[in-house]
Parts: C-alpha cells; sequence; structure tokens
C-alpha cells in the first residue's frame, strides 16, 4: 500500500483522528465476523490504531487509511485466531484466504445478506441486552460515538453509560451469540431495536450532540445504506420501507442545511432548490411501498416519513401545510408517546394554529424532568417567545438552549439568536 511522506507527530495524529472516527465501525465489523466477539474485535481495531500512531509519523499516511487500519486489525485477528487451538476449527471453516477476502457489499439473496456492518447491527442488538445496552453498544462500536457523546444523547451519567457497554461485550461473549443477519422469528423479534439504533446513528450524523461540526455525513450515509439493505432484505416489513424513506427524506436536505462555513441553516431559510430531488424522489418510493405492504394502522417510522414527506413536496416554508403535520404528529404521539415527539407537535401545532397554542404544549413540557436538560425545549419555547414579541424571555431561552448544547455550532448559531431576540 502506497505511503505519503513521512509527516509531523501532529499532523499524523489529527489524520488518524479524522480516519479512525470515520473507519472504526468497518474495521471493528471486519474484525468481528473473524473473530466472533465484539469485544475482542474492538480491542483489535485499538490495536491497529496504536501501531498507526507509532509507523505513520516515520512512515507517512497510507493513501487509503482506512484500508490500511482493515488490513492491520484483520491481520492481528487472524493470528489471534491461529494461535488459539480452540479456534482451529473455526479457521478451517473460514478458510486460509481470510487476509485477502473481502465480504460482498450487496445482498446475495432475498433471504441472505452479506453485510458485515448489518451483521454487527443484528448482533449488538441481541435480545440477551437490555433495550439501552443494545443502543449504547451499537452507537459505540457502529457509530463511532464516545461514551460521552452518547451519555449526552440520551441523558444519562457517563459512568452509567460505560458500564452498559463493559456489561453488554461481556453478555454477547457469554452467551456466544453468533455474528450473524439471523432469520424468521428470531429477525423479526430484533427488528425494532435495529431500526431504533439505525435510526439513532443517523441522527447524530444529522445534528451531531457534540464536536465542531454539525454534520458527520459519514453516519448519515452508513445508516441510509444500511436501511436500504434491511428494506432489500425485508420487503414485506413497512416499517423498514418506512425508516428508508425518513432517512432518504431527510438525507435530501443535507446541502441546504449549512452555509459555506458551516454554519447551520434553520428549515425556514434553506434553499429548497439545494434539496436533493432524487433522495426526495427514493423516499416518496419507500413511502409508498410502506403503505402498499402494511396492514393495519400506520407505525412510527412510516407516520415520521410521512411528515418528512409534507415537508418534502412544498417548495417553500410558506407551502407547508402544517394541518396536516400537527395531525400526523398527533397520531405519532398516541402510537410512539414520548416527550421529543410532544416537543416536534407543538412546533407544528404552532405553525397551524398560532404560537399561543404551541407555547401551551411546550409549558406542559418544561414542567416535567423528562426534557429538563434537552437543549431543544429552550430552543423551541425561545422561538415561540420571539414570535409572540416576548423578546427579553426569548433571548433568555435561547441563552440556555446554548449553555445546554455540546455542538460548538449549535450553540454559536443559538447565541447568535440571543443576541438577535435581545
Amino acid at each position: 500500500m502506497n505511503q505519503q511522506p513521512a509527516v509531523g507527530p501532529r499532523t499524523a495524529t489529527a489524520a488518524l483522528e479524522t480516519v479512525f472516527r470515520l473507519e472504526s465501525p468497518r474495521v471493528v465489523a471486519a474484525v468481528a465476523r473473524i473473530v466472533r466477539d465484539v469485544g475482542i474485535a474492538e480491542e483489535l481495531t485499538q490495536d491497529a490504531l496504536v501501531a498507526a500512531l507509532e509507523r505513520w509519523p516515520r512512515e507517512g499516511v497510507p493513501d487509503n487509511p482506512g484500508a490500511w487500519l482493515t488490513a492491520t486489525a484483520r491481520h492481528r485477528a487472524v493470528d489471534l485466531v491461529r494461535r488459539r487451538e480452540t479456534y482451529a476449527r473455526k479457521l478451517a471453516e473460514i478458510g486460509r484466504d481470510l487476509e485477502t477476502t473481502a465480504p460482498a457489499p450487496e445482498p446475495s439473496g432475498p433471504g441472505d445478506i452479506d453485510d458485515d456492518l448489518l451483521r454487527l447491527v443484528f448482533t449488538t442488538c441481541h435480545p440477551v441486552l437490555s433495550a439501552e445496552a443494545r443502543t449504547a453498544l451499537t452507537l459505540r462500536l457502529l457509530g463511532g460515538l464516545t461514551t460521552a457523546e452518547i451519555a449526552r444523547a440520551f441523558l444519562a451519567p457517563e459512568p452509567t453509560v460505560a458500564q452498559r457497554i463493559v456489561r453488554a461485550k461481556r453478555t454477547l461473549a457469554r452467551k456466544n451469540v453468533a455474528f450473524e443477519v439471523p432469520y424468521g422469528p428470531d429477525r423479526e423479534a430484533r427488528l425494532g431495536s435495529v431500526l431504533d439504533v439505525i435510526y439513532l446513528i443517523f441522527n447524530e450524523g444529522y445534528a451531531a450532540t457534540a464536536g465542531d461540526d454539525w454534520l458527520r455525513p459519514g453516519l448519515c450515509e452508513d445508516a441510509l445504506r444500511l436501511a436500504r439493505l434491511l428494506a432489500a432484505l425485508m420487503p414485506k416489513e413497512p416499517e423498514v420501507h418506512g425508516l428508508a424513506a425518513l432517512l432518504e427524506f431527510q438525507s435530501s436536505r443535507t446541502a441546504a442545511r449549512t452555509a459555506p462555513d458551516g454554519t447551520p441553516v434553520l428549515l425556514a431559510d434553506q434553499n429548497r432548490r439545494r434539496w436533493n430531488r432524487m433522495l426526495v424522489a427514493r423516499g416518496i418510493a419507500a413511502l409508498g411501498r410502506a403503505e402498499a405492504t402494511a396492514t393495519g394502522a400506520p407505525g412510527p417510522y412510516v407516520l415520521q416519513a410521512a411528515i418528512a414527506a409534507c415537508h418534502a413536496h412544498a417548495y417553500s416554508y410558506e407551502e407547508t401545510d402544517w394541518r396536516a403535520i400537527a395531525a400526523l404528529y398527533g397520531l405519532l404521539a398516541a402510537r410512539a408517546p414520548s416527550p421529543v415527539v410532544e416537543l416536534n407537535r407543538a412546533v407544528a401545532v404552532s405553525m397551524a394554529e398560532g404560537p399561543e397554542q404551541g407555547l401551551r404544549i411546550v409549558d406542559a413540557l418544561a414542567a416535567g424532568p423528562a426534557l429538563r436538560d434537552y437543549h431543544l425545549l429552550p430552543s423551541v419555547r425561545g422561538d415561540l417567545l420571539r414570535r409572540l414579541g416576548r423578546t427579553a424571555e426569548a433571548s433568555a431561552e435561547f441563552e440556555r438552549a446554548a449553555r445546554l448544547t455540546g455542538n460548538e455550532r449549535e450553540r454559536e448559531l443559538l447565541l447568535r439568536r440571543a443576541a438577535q431576540a435581545g
């Protein structure tokens, strides 16, 4: 593999941090397929990171750093398997060409799939783990999030999240959970968790909980690809098509969501001519498949996709059918009640019926503990107060939201809105 000229330690470390953030899920997934243990796979991936820290400053950053990390971790995995006599039979089954054989990236048949990332999602969403542990472990391994970022995303103490991740890896190893995409009832039993985790990974890329960048496009692309693969794997599941449709619609806005300098652009201010109409068309088609395969009331992802479709069909913010969106959020709140859904419903109600109606819903949420540290609650409340002419209160709410967010770009936006309101 070709290398660039030698670079300084700082340059190599900066490059490695970026590459590792983007590529670690694929490396972990590739190694887990060999060792059949996600905990060991993560350790070997960390070993590859250490090797890069030692070699890249003097040898230069490889032309394809992600492939370098994957190859290094895979070689160490193969060495580990070969060293263990108890793995001899598995090694014979896997074959002697592990170093050079790459998995097929697309479904190989209507009932099978050969994709390491999707295998990793189904493995970490095994029912032997609690719902909280499944989500935390998958975001750690597949989303590449740090423990602190996961804790912020779920408004949970960092030590609690760290314990969940450690225990989850131990449980998978102790229960000898297979690294696979399961079949039949086992697949259906894990599907809800898999959909939730794919959506959470997308959301972390769509609006990062922390860091200097508001968007992490790599996470969005991975989540969208997984949703598409899952739709191909399970063509009769309406919620799978609903999630795929939702992510297609959301992805269509990516180019319009930030200014050239990376500053976030709010939905009301976005240039909709920059929305990707090909992705919008894909979303409409996926939503059609979801509706065609549904046999009862629409599920949460189908409803969210329908809401996103309302935005996609509007060629300007003013043309948005807010009454339809408010009605859909009402259905979603009944189908899958949560404080965040209620907060989104408040925004839609405020646009359909006026800011006073929306503020009543938000104030009821503010009186409870669920969203006490959720920065979007004071952000929404600040916007409603601004629309009502209560500018001093609005400014204070935007400032509070800025203190709560962990994302630097979003903090800048909220402070700017606070200054404008004041």
